[in-house]
Order: C-alpha cells, then sequence, then structure tokens
C-alpha cells in the first residue's frame, strides 16, 4: 500500500503548500487559449455525440420504412391501378398513422434533448491556469482534466497527478476490484474514480478513443428489449406468414372458381388480407411510449431508454440506497463524544483532517463546516474514503511539530468486535443516528493493518436530512406490492432506526450484511426476508442484486454513489440521482433530475399506464386479425365471393378500432403490470375473433339465401357489414370498462358515426353501404345480439379457466 500513501513533497506545489492547497492551485497550468484554438482547428476535439435520442431522420425511417407499411404500400398502389379510389382508403390511413407517430416520437426527441442537456457530465479542466468546468464536447487533445470521486474518465489518457487516485474498469473489463493509478499510467475512457483524486493528460479524443462508444450508447434513447415491443413483434411474424397462403388462396378462388373479373378479385382479395394487418398496434405502442417520456420530462425525469418506463412497471423488488434516495445529501454535526483527550484538540485534529481531503464526501463536509481548520497542521500522508473500507484517514505534522496518524471511520470497522465502546455507538445508532470513530493510528498509513491497536479519541454523531417525501413514496410502493429494500454501507442499527422513521415494513430487523451468507441460494433467502441491509459493500450490492433475480424478481436499484455503479448496472432497471456521480448517471436508465425519489411513481405509474393500455387495444387490434383470418377460411371452404371490400373494412377499422384504440391507449390506467403479454392478448382475441366472425359470415349466409339478382352482392355486404360492426363494437364495449363518462361518450360517438353514414346518401354511395328492405338488417342486428350474449360469457368464463 506504499502507493496509497502519497507523500507532502509528491502532493504539494511550490513552496511545499500542502495537499489541499496543490488541489486548488495546479502545479500544470494547462493549455493556453491559443493552442486550446489550434487543436480545435485541426479537428482533435472530443467531438462524438452523446445523444439522447434517435436522429430525426432515423425516426422518420424508422415509422415510415417498415414491413407492414410496405406490404400495404403494395396493396396500395394495386388498388390504385384496378380503382376506385374509396377501396384505397386505407392507404391514406397508414399515413395519417405513420405522421401521427412521427410527430410525437419528434415531440419526444426535443423533451429528451433538452434534458439531456441539463444532465450532461462537464468535465473539470486546467486552461491557462484556471479551474473551469466545459462540456464534455469541448474537451481537446492534451487537456489535463482533474479527477476526483465518482468522476469519469471520458477520454483516454495518461495521469500526470495521483492522490491515492482508485480506478474502477468493470464497464470496460468486468473486473470489479479498483485499480490504484500512479503517475504515467493509463485511464480509459468509460472507467470511473471511486476513491481519491488527480490529473490526467488526454491522449485520444473523439472516435479514437477507448470505449468511446460507451458514453453515447449509456445515454441513447434506446428500443431495447421491451416484452411489449418482443411480444407485438412475434405476433407480427406469425401474421406475415398467415397473410401470404390467404392471399394466394383468395385470388384462385376468386379468378377459377368463381370467375369474377381481374379488378373484382384483386379488391376482394386485397380486402381480405387488410384488415389481418394489425399496423396500428406498433404505432400506438411508439406513441404511448413517446408520451410517456413526454410527461415525465415534465417533471425533471430523463428516460435514457424508452422501455424503462414498462421496465419500472413490471419490478416487484426495488433496493434503495439510503444516502440521497431516503436522505439528502446534506449531514450536520449533532454532537462530540470525546474518549480520550481534549476536546479542543479533538477538535483541530478533525479540522485538519477536512483539510486534508480536497474533495470531501457528505459526512467530511458536515465536519469541515462545524470545526473549520485553523492552518496550523501540514498534512505528509492522506489516505481518501473508500466505500470498500470505511474509513480515511491522514498523518500530520501538529502545531508542536508532533507526528501523528489518525483514522476517521465506521466504528464497527476500525474496533474490534466486542469493544465497550462499541455499545454507546449502538445506543446512537439505535436513534438513527450516524456515528463516526476518531482514532489515533500507531502505524504508518501505508502499513495494510493500520487499523490494528488504534486509540479510540471521540465519537463524532451526525445527523442525517431526511426526505420529507420518502415516506409517502415507501408507502406507495408497499400499497403496489412493490417490496423496498434498504442496501447501504453504513451501520445496520443506524439504517434501520432511519428506515423506521420513514415507516419502511420490516425496518425493525436490519441485517449487517457480513453475516450473510456467501451462497447464492442461502443469500437469495435472507433478502427475500429482510428490508434494512447495512455494512453493505459495492460488491455486496451486486450479489445482492443478482440473488433476488436468481428467484425471478423484477429488481431496480437507486443510486446516486460510485458504490452504487455495479448494481445500478446489473438490476433490471437502474435509476439514479441527477446530483449523484457522473458514473452512476452513465448507467442508469432513468434519471430523476430534480433528485426527488418522490418522482418514481410517477415512472411506475406511467409504466402501468402503457402496459394496461396497450394491452386492451391489442385485444381490439388482435380481434380483427382473427376474424379476417376466418372470414378468408370460410369463404375458401364455401367456394363464395369474399363479402367485403375494402371500404367497407377501413370505415369498420376506424370505427371500431382506430380512433377509440388511440384514446384508450392514453388514457390513465392503474392496474399492476403483470407478464406474459402474448397470452394475456390472445386468450381473449381469438375467442373474440371466432364469435365475430362467425357471426358476420351467418348473416352473409343469410343474405346470400335471401336476397336474389344481379346486385344481390351488395345488399348481402351491406347486411354483413352491419352484423360485423355491431358485434366487434360490442368487443369495444367490453375492452373500455370499467365507464367513465369519456368512454361511454367515445362508444356512443363511434355508433352515431356508422348511423350517419348509413342514413346519408352520399356515404352510403362512397362506401356501398346500403341496406335493403327491413327484415335481413333485423336478422342482422339479433344475430349481433346472440354474438354480444356470446362475447360476454366468453370473457367471464376465459377470466376464471385463464387467468392472468
Amino acid at each position: 500500500m506504499t502507493e496509497r500513501a502519497r507523500t507532502d513533497v509528491e502532493q504539494s506545489g511550490p513552496g511545499g503548500e500542502p495537499a489541499r492547497r496543490a488541489a486548488r492551485e495546479p502545479v500544470n497550468p494547462g493549455l493556453t487559449t491559443a493552442e486550446v484554438a489550434e487543436r480545435v482547428a485541426r479537428g482533435e476535439v472530443n467531438d462524438v455525440p452523446v445523444r439522447s435520442s434517435r436522429s430525426a431522420a432515423e425516426i422518420v425511417r424508422a415509422n415510415v420504412f417498415t414491413r407492414f407499411n410496405a406490404i400495404i404500400g403494395v396493396l396500395f398502389v394495386i388498388i390504385l391501378i384496378v380503382g376506385p379510389i374509396q377501396d384505397g382508403l386505407f392507404g391514406f390511413v397508414i399515413v395519417a398513422n405513420t405522421g401521427i407517430g412521427i410527430v410525437q416520437e419528434l415531440r419526444a426527441k426535443k423533451t429528451l434533448d433538452n434534458l439531456a442537456v441539463i444532465g450532461e457530465a462537464r468535465p473539470t479542466v486546467r486552461r491557462d491556469g484556471v479551474i473551469e468546468e466545459i462540456p464534455t464536447s469541448a474537451v481537446v487533445l492534451d487537456d489535463i482534466i482533474e479527477l476526483g470521486p465518482g468522476d469519469k474518465v471520458i477520454v483516454d489518457g495518461e495521469v500526470r497527478e495521483s492522490d491515492s487516485l482508485e480506478i474502477d474498469e468493470s464497464l470496460l473489463t468486468g473486473e470489479a476490484d479498483p485499480v490504484l493509478k500512479k503517475p504515467g499510467e493509463q485511464v480509459m475512457s468509460g472507467s470511473f474514480v471511486v476513491a481519491g483524486g488527480g490529473a490526467f493528460t488526454a491522449t485520444k479524443v473523439g472516435r479514437q478513443a477507448y470505449a468511446a462508444q460507451l458514453a453515447e450508447e449509456a445515454s441513447r434513447f434506446t428500443l431495447v428489449h421491451s416484452e411489449l415491443r418482443t411480444g407485438i413483434s412475434q405476433i407480427l411474424k406469425y401474421v406475415t406468414w398467415m397473410m401470404i397462403p390467404t392471399a394466394i388462396g383468395l385470388i384462385l378462388s376468386h379468378l377459377l372458381t368463381l370467375g369474377l373479373p381481374g379488378d373484382a378479385a384483386i379488391r376482394r382479395m386485397v380486402a381480405g388480407i387488410v384488415p389481418m394487418i394489425p399496423e396500428g398496434l406498433v404505432l400506438l405502442t411508439s406513441v404511448a411510449f413517446a408520451i410517456g417520456v413526454i410527461r415525465l420530462g415534465r417533471k425533471k425525469c430523463l428516460v435514457q431508454e424508452l422501455p424503462a418506463i414498462e421496465g419500472l412497471a413490471r419490478v416487484d423488488v426495488v433496493c434503495l440506497d439510503k444516502t440521497g434516495t431516503l436522505t439528502e445529501g446534506g449531514m450536520d454535526v449533532n454532537g462530540l463524544r470525546t474518549l480520550d483527550g481534549d476536546e479542543a484538540y479533538i477538535r483541530q485534529v478533525l479540522g485538519a483532517l477536512g483539510e486534508s481531503d480536497p474533495r470531501p464526501n457528505a459526512s467530511l463536509q458536515a465536519i469541515i463546516e462545524a470545526y473549520p481548520a485553523d492552518g496550523g497542521w501540514r498534512c505528509t500522508r492522506s489516505l481518501p474514503f473508500s466505500s470498500a473500507r470505511k474509513y480515511s484517514g491522514a498523518s500530520f505534522n501538529g502545531p508542536d511539530g508532533e507526528s501523528s496518524t489518525w483514522l476517521l471511520g465506521a466504528p464497527d470497522i476500525l474496533l474490534p468486535s466486542g469493544d465497550q465502546r462499541l455499545a454507546e455507538t449502538d445506543a446512537l445508532n439505535a436513534q438513527g443516528l450516524r456515528v463516526l470513530l476518531l482514532a489515533r493510528a500507531d502505524r504508518e498509513l501505508d502499513d495494510p493493518e493500520v487499523t490494528r491497536g488504534v486509540r479510540p479519541t471521540a465519537l463524532v454523531v451526525l445527523e442525517q436530512r431526511l426526505r420529507p417525501d420518502a415516506p409517502d413514496t415507501l408507502y406507495y410502493f408497499e400499497e403496489q406490492g412493490v417490496r423496498a429494500k434498504v442496501l447501504s454501507g453504513d451501520n445496520a442499527v443506524s439504517v434501520g432506526a432511519v428506515a423506521g422513521k420513514l415507516r419502511l415494513p420490516g425496518a425493525d430487523s436490519p441485517v449487517d450484511a457480513r453475516e450473510l451468507p456467501g451462497d447464492r441460494d442461502a443469500m437469495a433467502a435472507e433478502i427475500e426476508e429482510g428490508a434494512v441491509f447495512g455494512r453493505v459493500t459495492p460488491q455486496q450490492k451486486r450479489d445482492m442484486v443478482a440473488a433476488l433475480q436468481s428467484r425471478s424478481h423484477n429488481v431496480a436499484m437507486t443510486g446516486d454513489g460510485v458504490n452504487d455503479v455495479l448494481a445500478l448496472k446489473d438490476a433490471d432497471i437502474g435509476v439514479a440521482m441527477g446530483s449523484g456521480s457522473e458514473a452512476t448517471r452513465a448507467v442508469a436508465q432513468i434519471v430523476l433530475l430534480n433528485n426527488s425519489f418522490a418522482t418514481l411513481p410517477s415512472v411506475v405509474a406511467e409504466g402501468r399506464r402503457v402496459i394496461g393500455n396497450i394491452t386492451r387495444v391489442a385485444t381490439l387490434f388482435l380481434t380483427k386479425t382473427v376474424y379476417s383470418v376466418l372470414l378468408a377460411i370460410l369463404v375458401a371452404c364455401w367456394q363464395i365471393p369474399y363479402p367485403y371490400l375494402p371500404r367497407h373494412l377501413t370505415l369498420l377499422s376506424t370505427l371500431t378500432i382506430g380512433i377509440p384504440a388511440f384514446f384508450l391507449a392514453l388514457a390513465p390506467n392503474k392496474e399492476r403490470a403483470r407478464p406474459h403479454f402474448v397470452r394475456r392478448v390472445m386468450r381473449y382475441a381469438i375467442p373474440s375473433g371466432l364469435v365475430t366472425g362467425t357471426a358476420a359470415f351467418a348473416t352473409y349466409l343469410l343474405a346470400r339465401s335471401y336476397y336474389t339478382g344481379p346486385d344481390a352482392l351488395p345488399a348481402e355486404t351491406s347486411a354483413a357489414t352491419l352484423t360485423l360492426f355491431l358485434t366487434a363494437m360490442w368487443v369495444l364495449v367490453i375492452i373500455a370498462r370499467p365507464y367513465t363518462w369519456w368512454r361511454i361518450a367515445l362508444v356512443l360517438a363511434m355508433g352515431l358515426a356508422f348511423l350517419i353514414v348509413l342514413a346519408t346518401p352520399a356515404l352510403q354511395s362512397f362506401f356501398a353501404l346500403r341496406l335493403v328492405g327491413t327484415t335481413m338488417p333485423w336478422v342482422a342486428v339479433a344475430i349481433a345480439v346472440v354474438a354480444a350474449v356470446l362475447l360476454e360469457v366468453t370473457w367471464r368464463w376465459v377470466a376464471r379457466r385463464f387467468p392472468a
């Protein structure tokens, strides 16, 4: 550990000033303004774009060039050739739907881009002897970049200064142990600082840097794994394969068996194929996600990956880091209890310890504010705080010339088990207070056993500031069936007391993570049982997340410090605070820019709205697919003309699916997210489609026997269309439950629109819909009523027989 303890000569600037001043007044002034301008002119700038979303061109391309747009486009062109234009209405609907999708995603992109600027990392560089923060894209070759705990290495470089600089390269190499970096050694972009500080010279910038794409990928608005998208893609794949033989069968049946003219056969074939395509389902999923992003963006919540909204809604365990999540970042000194020595002397030591660390954490910052340094102590060696070891330290030359070494950290780490002073510490922890032990060490800081035989001098009692919104947030998760577990590096009793103040269930039985079994199954069993865990190391947080995942839990992890990065990366959903370290923001899928834990319920609610509503409307779309396939099969078997023209099914799809689905997909929905999307949708869509298709075909057969003459087919089609509309409307009536005033108004408006078409001569002619006589139309209505009863019975039976 000789590298960890840096001498005063190594740390200080001109004149032998101490390390803290050296950090503020850098030896190397960095590049001049002219040198920066030269490098920018040569293109030696870190120009890798950190994108939060797809480009506008990619959004347009993704929405326009889809498999089903291609199929429908070909069918639309065919109809334009054979005419009439009324039968090509489905093509204009696709144009409108695609336009809506593009507009919504562009709006989401604008929201994300604006939020990304707020949350963008700004590295600290030295230029013209001045330390300043600049955008990542403004870094140039040979810039001197300063590093501190939590900072991410944004470009490749060579270490120039090191004050016990420890860097975690796990995101690049998979190796979790931090690497101590000395001057002259290389650092790679994508790694981050876990302890200590220093500075490095940028040797590779832009796309030449190793892992230069890491930051871009971590912050991109990506369409990664999503059960909704995967399920819809699976459904669409099967539909594609069904369309080909159906199209061939319909065209051959109408041309060869029925002897219809070519243009008429093509129109009927297109009419049979188009409704099989649930084209709006993909659109509505994208729109629902995009609007979710916009809504959350207004609450200063940056969703870095689209399906994160869905993912958090599926979470059943949320692991919380106490500091910065349940408590606010700042702390206050509650008291100082001397164990050995004069209190005034101890205050001087604490002030010197605060001055020795150029980048103090929250605990040390509270000590700095309570005990300012008097300038009479000179730091000769320092050991920055690390989450893994739970203490920091420094060696000094005091005002009297005496040399001394001091440690400040967790009492149960610095003291041997069973020490009588731990009883007092436990009593304070039980009150929710945080306790640090100040101890004098007889060994040097670079001694691996520096903590052995330390002399306890004082207990520093710190009071944590609880987040006022934390109790309500924890209650929300409990109410929603999401178990909250606190994983903290602090003393377990102290963490339990804090959690108890926040009314977290299970807070009265805190667990010391050092006593957890090493076996994953045994660990998972204990973690499932407990709610509060203290003295958790960064690696243990990662192991605990993996253990919960091994028990089929969907795990979310929240945090703001470097000790949370590994667990955030491995969790199903990582949530970082906007004020947290750059490393945590880079690996998280969701960043709470307002640093409010209370925003999480909004994300969960948004995800549940998306999942619940898309499941509802997917049933509408796939019911249409099922009855379209059934009608095509029945027509081919009976060797009769397909009953509908494309214009009929365009009208029906718009009124019973398209318009209602758009509103239903964006409605409030608090249903708990459940897995098995495809199974849950198809269990209703298949019977609903079979009932609807059978009812329409039955009406068609009866109409064929009732109407005679050369103009019988339009009358038969009109009767069959009436039954199909009424039955499909009843599926909408079922899906619209539970009723609200606007849902009832939506259903009534769709019914009224169809009546207007039937009652208006111009629309009758345009859509080729005219009910002939009174007998057959009322038969069509009666068949639809029977079908509605069957739908009600079927839905109730399915709900009992195949519960989700």
